[in-house]
């Protein structure tokens, strides 16, 4: 059992009393590997399980863009109509509620008398403040917490979370030196019975059927686990992908050149550690190369920023970023706009760009192309960038987008601080004959 936290509820008698639980779905939107949920369902005897839409997501935020664009709203749709698929199954359903995530919260607690209130830990800076003031207006509910979004945990970490190093290259010795220890997965093996909760029904969504599994038509992004597990296994086993990903994982727009994972462990349709312990089964299989290695080598990109987010709290998303440093840069909404657009003049970013807003999705070459376009050549600031991507990326994941965004404008973890690519050679060693250009600016 991958570090699971419960805090007993202040109640004499709760033993003797039927336990009830809340499950509260996030960034986990799977049955496989699921440490929180696994460890929820051998605590209670009924449970009830959620999603809640946030209401914010739909708003314009300080950057004047809504968080939720419409390829991450697809996508989640997909992935929670999966989800409540999977749960019929064994007698159960997702309830999937839209409001206000605490007022939300409240109310289920309030009318249902839950016993237990189930959610995986997620590191980002709102949605831990969102657990902590649950936890303080409902002290008398047992909290089932688990490590099912990352590699590891706080306590198989090789150091306090909050002495995560800033830099990624410490991070990584540190982490290779106490090993590459992978638990087993922490599957749902026995489910309690559905509990069907009182609440506003007005709030409740009605999910559409689970998304159809083409395996004629593999290569696009179809939210879920199903869908996910597929790929996954399509990727390593079926097209050997692992094998060449490090001289490939470049290219700007080829299907099979990178996993294409993200989508699917940004929203947790994917364990982190289903991937790894997949990939070992690969190695062991067909080969261990530099390739192989380096498909890890970015799953630890994804923890480093996993971590340290949670080490700096809100100065993620802070100007001056996690050390106080000033940009020399700012806001012009005529140059932000022509970037979101694809109309810089840089065919490389316009490409990029436009390629962005039509899929939802950008190579990492191609995300620091723009990112580095957007904070030298425009000189904007970096956090308008970092919102865009949030709401148009499929694969949004707070750590690792406001994190990389940090690093390439340099108030986050790059040593050499700003790391400005140059587009023409950028051009040059990536879409050298112009294809890539030719397609998305036609």
């Amino acid at each position: 059992m991958d570090n699971i936290n419960t805090q007993p509820a202040n109640t004499a008698e709760s033993h003797l009393r039927q336990t009830r639980g809340l499950f509260w779905f996030r960034y986990d939107l799977r049955l496989h590997d699921h440490a929180a949920l696994a460890a929820m369902t051998r605590l209670v005897d009924e449970m009830t399980l959620v999603y809640i839409l946030d209401e914010s997501w739909f708003c314009p935020n300080a950057y004047g863009v809504q968080s939720m664009g419409e390829h991450r709203y697809q996508f989640l749709m997909e992935s929670l109509s999966d989800l409540h698929n999977a749960l019929t199954s064994v007698g159960h359903e997702l309830v999937v509620i839209t409001g206000n995530v605490a007022e939300v919260l409240v109310e289920l607690l309030t009318e249902n008398s839950f016993s237990h209130l189930g959610v995986s830990h997620y590191g980002g800076f709102n949605e831990v403040k969102e657990v902590d003031v649950i936890q303080q207006y409902f002290p008398a509910v047992t909290m089932v917490t688990g490590n099912t979004c990352s590699l590891y945990s706080p306590a198989t970490l090789p150091f306090d979370v909050n002495d995560t190093p800033d830099v990624f290259s410490p991070f990584r010795r540190k982490i290779e030196k106490h090993g590459v220890n992978i638990p087993a997965s922490d599957d749902v093996t026995h489910w309690p019975l559905s509990f069907t909760p009182r609440m506003n029904k007005s709030r409740t969504m009605t999910l559409s059927a689970p998304p159809q599994l083409d395996d004629e038509c593999t290569e696009t992004f179809t939210g879920g686990e199903r869908a996910a597990l597929a790929h996954l296994h399509r990727y390593l086993f079926d097209w050997k992908g692992a094998s060449t990903y490090k001289e490939t994982r470049n290219s700007l727009d080829n299907w099979r050149d990178s996993t294409k994972l993200s989508p699917w462990l940004a929203i947790g349709a994917l364990s982190p550690k289903t991937v790894m312990r997949q990939l070992f089964a690969f190695e062991e299989k067909h080969v261990k190369n530099d390739s192989t290695y380096w498909i890890y080598f970015e799953l630890l990109w994804r923890e480093f920023f996993f971590w340290l987010q949670q080490k700096h709290g809100s100065k993620w998303f802070a100007y001056s970023g996690i050390h106080g440093k000033q940009p020399n840069t700012s806001h012009d909404p005529q140059a932000f706009l022509s970037w979101c657009n694809g109309t810089t003049g840089y065919p490389i970013v316009d490409a990029c760009m436009r390629q962005l807003a039509k899929t939802g999705f950008l190579s990492n070459r191609g995300r620091q192309i723009v990112a580095s376009c957007f904070v030298h050549e425009l000189r904007q600031d970096w956090r308008y960038g970092a919102a865009w991507f949030e709401h148009k990326l499929i694969d949004f994941d707070v750590g690792s987008n406001w994190g990389n965004w940090l690093y390439l404008a340099g108030v986050g973890s790059d040593p050499r601080g700003h790391r400005k690519f140059n587009l023409l050679k950028q051009t040059e060693a990536y879409d050298s004959k112009g294809e890539f250009c030719n397609k998305w600016l036609s």
